[in-house]
């Protein structure tokens, strides 16, 4: 499902990208970002944010004994990458970035790959693009338990795609798995500003769907939260000194385990 490249249409990962700070981004990701900005004020706050719960469940998952990490919808470099949380806790770990946007995996491969870490093409709409990937089965091994970040990828995946997809990729996983995710949620939102992000982001590469607490629950079926639950990003285990330690309400993040069928 990766996209054509196409420099004159907005792509998610470049505004996001754009909204961190970054310098992988063309002229109409700035200009989009800009717009998103004008929508949500505190879109930048929320981009930083997002990065923030991306790295502390990277470390979060590391410490509960994970050697093996799957980042899907993992984005354009930047600085500090999971994989060098993950190491900073269990050097040894392998970790997989997959990410559709051709500006993400080719800077990831060029930036981020190393020994045990690859960056590879896939989309969270189709779980097989990446889970039947020969580099990442040579990486992963699926019969034990593997660390998953989807953060900020969910709201991405349109409605037709969001029973099958969770079901796919939790049926790949070894009971013992965590799944850690973020999403857009319509409880901190006004109707404004999620018809001004949608409508935005319809507009881009990468139409976006904030959803309600319930349903972003539903993509957690199976797992069992880990404490403290759904809750704002800022809210998920912050530690004094964390990168990115910005608020925002706008997006809900979570953790859960893999129970045994």
């Amino acid at each position: 499902m990766t996209k054509t490249f196409d420099a004159s249409m907005p792509s998610a990962s470049r505004i996001y990208d754009y909204l961190l700070g970054g310098t992988d981004n063309y002229e109409c990701d700035r200009q989009a970002g800009e717009a998103f900005v004008t929508a949500l004020p505190n879109a930048r706050n929320s981009a930083r944010a997002t990065r923030g719960f991306a790295l502390r469940a990277a470390r979060y998952l590391a410490e509960q004994g994970f050697d093996q990490i799957l980042d899907v919808g993992a984005g354009i470099p930047t600085t500090p990458n999971v994989h060098q949380i993950v190491h900073e806790v269990r050097p040894g770990a392998r970790v997989v970035y997959v990410d559709n946007d051709p500006v993400a995996i080719a800077k990831g491969q060029a930036l981020r790959d190393e020994d045990g870490v690859i960056t590879v093409e896939g989309d969270l709409r189709a779980p097989a693009s990446f889970l039947n990937n020969p580099g990442v089965r040579d990486m992963i091994d699926f019969s034990r338990p593997v660390g998953v970040l989807t953060v900020a990828v969910w709201h991405f995946v349109g409605d037709e795609h969001l029973a099958p997809a969770p079901a796919e990729l939790r049926a790949a996983l070894a009971p013992g798995s965590y799944l850690a995710l973020s999403h857009a949620c319509t409880e901190n939102l006004t109707p404004a500003q999620i018809r001004a992000g949608e409508a935005l982001y319809k507009r881009t590469t990468n139409p976006v769907k904030a959803r309600s607490r319930e349903q972003i629950e539903a993509l957690l079926d199976g797992f069992a939260l880990v404490e403290p639950g759904l809750v704002p990003l800022h809210e998920w285990r912050p530690r004094d000194g964390d990168p990115y330690p910005e608020e925002s309400p706008e997006a809900f993040a979570g953790v859960g385990i893999l129970r045994s069928p």
